[in-house]
């Protein structure tokens, strides 16, 4: 899946979040999204890197210590 799948994904995730919600207002969307995409992304990526932290973080593009944190938020660990 590249990139812009990806993006399409989420945009049409967000679309029927938005069609359910009806006329109540969304809120924390931002925070929903991130939160939501965050564990399997990193769950995806650390089997990608075997476990192996450190190459993770690299794939990621973050500090290892950033990726530890966000491993212990998520019970990854």
């Amino acid at each position: 899946m590249s990139k812009d799948n990806i993006q399409d994904v989420v945009k049409k995730s967000l679309e029927k979040y938005f069609r359910d919600l009806g006329e109540m207002q969304p809120h924390n969307v931002y925070e929903m999204v991130v939160v939501t995409v965050e564990k399997p992304m990193l769950e995806a990526v650390m089997v990608r890197a075997k476990g192996n932290q450190s190459h993770a973080a690299e794939m990621l593009g973050i500090n290892r210590n950033t990726l530890r944190k966000k491993l212990q938020q998520h019970s990854l660990l």
